[in-house]
């Protein structure tokens, strides 16, 4: 069983989002979502991701973005961030680790989740996320 952290800029779309798709269609791991930013700690997955969510019937729990700490990083085997940013903060923060891999490291169709909170497009995030999330459960 491996450990593993989607992580994002705030955890309240993309990286809750990977989560609770991976767990839907794998229950063999153990799953969390971590935010890199402090500004949205405490908060739910923002109400258009839910809506996206709900519209696929992919099922989540209240969500409260937590900040990815060292332990978080020392626990995890894998963890997947969703852009070039995401990835520049994580190995400012912690050095360059082999655990560090972006989510579309096995998708050839994908090559960054972009951020919908600015883009407005939850749709097309929530597919790619689909689709990577696949492929993962296919790699490890």
């Amino acid at each position: 069983m491996s450990k593993i952290i989607f992580v994002c800029h705030g955890s309240i779309c993309r990286s809750p989002a990977a989560e609770m798709i991976f767990k839907m269609l794998c229950s063999e791991h153990e799953v969390i979502s971590r935010a890199l930013t402090f500004e949205e700690i405490g908060n739910d997955i923002y109400p258009p991701m839910k809506k996206e969510l709900d519209r696929r019937g992919i099922p989540y729990a209240r969500h409260y973005a937590e900040y990815l700490k060292p332990s978080d990083v020392e626990w995890a085997d894998y963890i997947f961030y969703m852009d070039i940013e995401n990835r520049y903060m994580l190995v400012r923060r912690y050095g360059e680790l082999d655990k560090f891999q972006p989510i579309f490291r096995y998708t050839n169709s994908v090559t960054e989740i972009e951020d919908p909170w600015y883009t407005g497009n939850y749709k097309k995030v929530v597919e790619q996320i689909t689709t990577c999330i696949k492929d993962i459960i296919k790699n490890i």
